[in-house]
């Protein structure tokens, strides 16, 4: 079964800012290990980084179809920070990884316990709807 793990990050200022630059790249370390971990279990589908909400944009069709934007939206009280998909044998080892993503070390090496969003990625539409 396939999960899709969603970081989200606090809103207003980017959650980075002011943290050390050894604070920095210990946090980087620990997402390049965790996702060279995935990969050697053979459980990484996909994993990537987003820009800060100071760069989304909402797009909409407008009514002749053309793209409408809103944004950006620097204020905002969490946004998606980045995710991974990972292809696992049970939603238990899912709910085992997303804790220990949430635990990506912050400032001075203490855990962030950041929330991770965890949904399974749908193969098709539900048998009922079927």
């Amino acid at each position: 079964m396939k999960y899709m793990m969603m970081m989200n990050a606090p809103g207003g200022p980017y959650q980075i800012d002011g943290w050390s630059k050894d604070d920095f790249r210990a946090h980087i370390q620990f997402m390049n290990d965790f996702n060279a971990e995935l990969t050697q279990s053979g459980e990484l589908v996909g994993a990537e980084g987003l820009a800060g909400p100071d760069q989304a944009k909402l797009v909409r069709a407008g009514d002749s179809g053309t793209p409408v934007t809103d944004g950006v939206f620097p204020e905002t009280k969490e946004f998606l920070a980045g995710f991974w998909i990972v292809e696992v044998e049970s939603p238990e080892r899912a709910y085992e990884l997303a804790a220990r993503a949430s635990a990506a070390p912050g400032p001075g090496g203490a855990p962030l316990n950041m929330a991770i969003e965890l949904r399974e990625v749908m193969s098709g539409p539900p048998d009922d709807l079927s």
